[in-house]
């Protein structure tokens, strides 16, 4: 079928993927923009799943100021060489992390960072919730542990909904970068500051 330039562009725009890359996803889903927009997604997925075991030594540290001087972040992201640490895609991708950062309050980069003393009282509490409620032990531990998916997402960041975009996660986001410039990016740290809080939230 016929591939118009205005799909191609809308596309390209939504995705950030090269234009031939959106052409040919295009083209596979049969002219569907959200069909073809999934399928530039899982091959981002794929591409930076191969690459997620290079080491990232490289990157840049950027800031966020949001609401007139009341929130602050600071963010270091992490690739493979300098020269894709000054390019405009992985300076657009630390930005929109930042961003989201100062917007969603991620308390974790990745599940794995939540402590066990943080599991053990999300989990007490949705086991007392879901008890009063009357349901059988075996329905009990059901509920706890769709609650704690529903706890990752919301918590943390990249399995948050990015906040330009909420049908993709930030993982998505980050991935659509890898995918582009072809090194592995990771989240090192970020610290979230709150004008007249004494606590700042910090990661790493």
């Amino acid at each position: 079928m016929e591939i118009k330039a205005s799909q191609v562009k809308e596309l390209r725009d939504r995705s950030g993927a090269p234009m031939m890359d959106c052409k040919a996803a295009l083209v596979e889903a049969g002219g569907d923009l959200d069909q073809a927009h999934k399928i530039l997604r899982q091959k981002g997925q794929a591409s930076a799943a191969k690459r997620q075991a290079r080491t990232t030594s490289e990157g840049a540290v950027g800031s966020y100021i949001h609401g007139g001087g009341k929130i602050g972040v600071l963010l270091e992201i992490n690739c493979e060489t300098d020269f894709v640490a000054r390019t405009d895609d992985f300076h657009a991708l630390l930005k929109d992390l930042a961003m989201h950062i100062a917007a969603a309050e991620p308390r974790f980069i990745e599940r794995g960072e939540v402590t066990e003393a943080v599991l053990a009282g999300e989990k007490e509490i949705y086991r007392q919730q879901a008890k009063a409620t009357g349901k059988p032990d075996a329905v009990v531990e059901k509920i706890i542990t769709g609650k704690m998916e529903k706890f990752y997402q919301e918590f943390c960041l990249l399995e948050q909904p990015f906040v330009r975009d909420p049908n993709v996660s930030v993982q998505d986001r980050i991935g659509g970068t890898i995918a582009k410039v072809g090194e592995n990016i990771r989240v090192r740290r970020f610290t979230r500051f709150v004008l007249g809080q004494d606590e700042t939230r910090r990661n790493g």
